[in-house]
């Protein structure tokens, strides 16, 4: 049975409206014997499709508060956002279990969950549970690259952003069907690192180089033709960003659209969302929207 906390309204939502009747608010689930809690976000206009994005935050991050700017797209825009929050691990951190040696003796099944929450989310909300899309950024990347491999169906698109495929999970669950992805990524990301970590030397676990997780996506995607383009620059001092897009790839539904898998390369990027050097929230809708039924 499911079982939810009453509403409570944040006030860091308001603002992302612009004054229209948006908000967001707090809520729960029970799943597997325990409660699990998440932020939604109902934009005043609501697309015909009714798409739901699923954002998931970092490892030790918290759901409230977080990437307003993703909360003016969802209005802006007129899709449903949810924030779900990740468990503690027994070392005390937040996040989603990505294997992480810091994350022994947490729940497994965090990829399972969010897939669940998003049908849940779509019959509690009137959602379209045809038109369900996901993201993360760092160990919510992770599961974005997790769920493209255990759940490739449940995700009309996925979109990682300084996300990685760790080593354990590459030899664990190799990709079997096509799902159309992005990733966002720095170069100078030093906590995850673009030319990967197979060794461990940063604590985190085994993860191959990003550009050979984005191939394997291409891979299986069949994508047979690339594109390089160079963004504008977002403002002085932006950095430069580099859009490589793999495109001509099977169908991602019978009848559907060809999938497509976008890298964005950050030359000189951090760990971070980018959004100083483009504008990814919105590079993240403008992706999905292709793919919405």
């Amino acid at each position: 049975m499911l079982v939810g906390i009453a509403l409570t309204c944040v006030s860091w939502a308001a603002s992302a409206s612009d004054g229209a009747a948006a908000r967001a608010v707090l809520d729960s689930v029970q799943y597997a014997g325990q409660t699990r809690y998440h932020y939604i976000y109902i934009p005043s206009k609501l697309l015909p499709q009714k798409p739901l994005v699923l954002m998931t935050h970092g490892y030790g991050g918290k759901a409230e508060g977080y990437r307003p700017e993703m909360l003016e797209v969802a209005e802006r825009e007129g899709f449903a956002l949810c924030i779900p929050q990740g468990l503690k691990a027994p070392q005390g951190k937040t996040g989603w279990y990505a294997g992480y040696p810091k994350q022994k003796g947490m729940r497994e099944d965090d990829d399972a969950f969010l897939c669940w929450l998003a049908d849940e989310l779509c019959r509690r909300h009137g959602l379209n549970a045809d038109n369900k899309f996901f993201t993360g950024m760092s160990n919510g990347g992770e599961m974005c690259y997790m769920i493209a491999r255990t759940h490739p169906g449940v995700f009309n698109a996925i979109a990682s952003i300084a996300g990685l495929t760790m080593k354990w999970i590459d030899e664990s669950f190799p990709l079997k069907d096509p799902v159309p992805f992005m990733e966002v990524h720095g170069t100078a990301d030093k906590t995850s690192m673009w030319e990967g970590d197979l060794s461990n030397s940063g604590g985190w676990g085994a993860y191959i180089a990003v550009p050979d997780a984005v191939d394997k996506m291409v891979k299986i995607d069949a994508c047979k033709y690339l594109i390089h383009e160079y963004l504008p620059p977002l403002k002085e001092g932006s950095r430069t960003v580099v859009l490589h897009r793999w495109t001509g790839g099977v169908q991602a539904w019978k009848g559907g659209p060809e999938c497509e898998v976008r890298l964005y390369e950050i030359r000189g990027g951090k760990h971070s969302w980018g959004l100083s050097d483009m504008d990814t929230c919105s590079a993240v809708w403008e992706f999905f929207q292709r793919y919405l039924r």
